[in-house]
């Protein structure tokens, strides 16, 4: 695995872990996307409702994520909060042989994401 394949890409959300909510009733519109800017070290994209952006380190399989910056101020139900609330404790992560990002608590898959094409 190497960063790289992060960079290649935007990340949809498929999967996030530790709801008694269905997926489907958190985001039922639109799911959260991702995408990792290198030169900025940023992390931009929607959280199923608003833009974010946020700081992000990483080293190795190590990641972390500084706090959502300026949101739009649009509510959209609890799937927004969920999302933001859950990327800023994961604190690994990696791309499955099936080319899929995993954001992990420690080896706790918290979110899977799907590479999609611009």
């Amino acid at each position: 695995m190497t960063s790289e394949n992060l960079f290649k890409s935007a990340w949809e959300l498929e999967y996030l872990s530790g709801l008694r909510i269905a997926f489907d009733g958190l985001f039922p519109d639109k799911k959260p996307q991702i995408s990792f800017n290198p030169t900025s070290k940023k992390v931009e994209g929607n959280d199923s409702c608003n833009g974010y952006s946020a700081d992000y380190t990483f080293s190795g399989d190590k990641i972390s994520f500084g706090d959502p910056g300026p949101t739009t101020m649009m509510y959209c139900g609890e799937g927004e909060k969920f999302f933001l609330n859950t990327i800023k404790k994961i604190n690994k992560y990696n791309i499955d042989k099936e080319g899929k990002l995993n954001l992990m608590i420690d080896d706790v898959p918290m979110m899977r994401f799907n590479k999609i094409t611009p």
